[in-house]
Order: C-alpha cells, then sequence, then structure tokens
C-alpha cells in the first residue's frame, strides 16, 4: 500500500521475478512512498498486457522481448537493465521422493514415471515452450500427454502441484524456472534440466514508454537490478 496520496508504481511482470519483486517492495516504498501493484504472467501474455494498454510503469520480462519493445517504441530502451539469468528446472512436491534428472535417461525416466506433470502455458510462458520441446525431443509428449497439466504461469502450476500432492497420489513432476519454484511453498527444486536441454534465459526490467510515473519507474528498476539487491536475486534463483 502507498503513502496517502501517492500512486502505486504499476508493474508488469514476467512470473520468474515475483520473488525479487516482492522482496524489495517494502524497501522501495520506504524509499519513495509508493507501492508496488504488480501483475505476474506468462511473458507472453504480459506483452500483450502492454500492447492492450494495460497501465505500466515497469515492464519485466525476457531480455529479447524488452530489446524488441525498445525498438518498436514500447519501452524506454536508455532505462533497460539486466536482471539476472534464470535456469528452468524440475520440481516435486514437498517431502516426496526426490528423482535423479541428471542427464537424458534419468530425465526420461523420470517425466514417463511421473503420475502427473506440471507446467507453465505451453504457447506463451517461456519455460512451458520450452518443456513440450523437450518432451518432442525425448519422443515421449504423446505418451504424457494425458498426465500434463498447463497453467497460465510456473507460479500457478506449481502451486496446483503441491495443492494437488495433499489429495492425490505420490510421484508428480513439475517443470518451470528455477524462480517460480523457490518462491511457491510446497514444492522442492529438483535441480536444473540437464544438457542438452538445459535453458537460462536473461531477464530485464525497463520503464514503460507511457509511464505515468517514469521518475519512481526508474527508482525501482536502479533497485531491482542495482547491486545493493544482487544477494536477494541470488537467493531467489537469478544468476
Amino acid at each position: 500500500m502507498s503513502a496517502a496520496g501517492v500512486r502505486p508504481v504499476d508493474v508488469l511482470s514476467a512470473g520468474a521475478a515475483k520473488g525479487i519483486v516482492g522482496a524489495i517492495a517494502g524497501s522501495f516504498e520506504r524509499a519513495t512512498g509508493a507501492g508496488i501493484a504488480a501483475i505476474f504472467d506468462a511473458a507472453g501474455a504480459i506483452r500483450e498486457r502492454l500492447q492492450a494498454g494495460s497501465a505500466c510503469d515497469v515492464l519485466i520480462s525476457t531480455a529479447p522481448m524488452l530489446e524488441a519493445l525498445a525498438a518498436s517504441g514500447g519501452v524506454d530502451g536508455s532505462s533497460v537493465a539486466l536482471i539476472g539469468r534464470v535456469a528452468t528446472g524440475i520440481a516435486v512436491p514437498e517431502g516426496a521422493p526426490m528423482p535423479r534428472v541428471g542427464n537424458l535417461e534419468e530425465l526420461c525416466a523420470c517425466l514417463l514415471g511421473a503420475s502427473a506433470l506440471y507446467c507453465p502455458d505451453t504457447a506463451r510462458a517461456t519455460a512451458g515452450i520450452h518443456f513440450v520441446d523437450v518432451l518432442d525431443a525425448l519422443r515421449i509428449r504423446d505418451e504424457v500427454a494425458s498426465k500434463l497439466h498447463a497453467y497460465p504461469s510456473g507460479a500457478h502450476a506449481m502451486a496446483a502441484m503441491a495443492a494437488d500432492a495433499r489429495d492425490a497420489p505420490a510421484g508428480a513432476v513439475g517443470c518451470t524456472q528455477v524462480t517460480e519454484i523457490l518462491y511457491t511453498p510446497g514444492v522442492t527444486l529438483v535441480g536444473p534440466l540437464p544438457p542438452p536441454f538445459a535453458l537460462a534465459t536473461l531477464y530485464s526490467a525497463a520503464v514503460a514508454s507511457r509511464a505515468q510515473d517514469p521518475d519512481r519507474a526508474r527508482t525501482f528498476v536502479a533497485m531491482l537490478t542495482g547491486p545493493s539487491a544482487l544477494a536477494l536475486r541470488s537467493a531467489g534463483g537469478f544468476e
């Protein structure tokens, strides 16, 4: 909540950055008097929201997407700043046995043996798109199709896996970006996807070209990407 009379800074963010945005929101409000009004979704959905005219002071998404938006005028190119790199990983419900996923054979066995597979949107989320590519490369997509549960974002997918695990048989497996696994209660990170399927995605932040409060937006981007938040970014899964 912002101080009386101070509008919050509107943030449209890919789900991978939800943890770090929440972690610095308090410091930002103490420094500026403005709270954060954030919407988290798949990267593709965030771009659609921006293009549809959703309120936005700060946009957080993949680095290539922000580069494209800077070129098209959607964000201020001079404000683009790197947050860090996020790996895509495998997760299981908290307390479940930890499968081996260190190589192709182990990953394939893990996915084939899962009782259910949870992932983000397979058309608009970075990790969801990659996960179905992995299933195709392993030639097991048809075999596991009936077990696949896709959600709007990795955070939704992990929360659903944690909730379902309380009532469903053991053996559920999730795949999304490591940051989304780490900030979701009830799930445990097994490890990153093994080569050649390892995926590390660069994320950046930028001030939207139509920002209502560009000065506070720049302050937020600086706090999010600067050295003072390095430990928070590392703890949250950003390399």
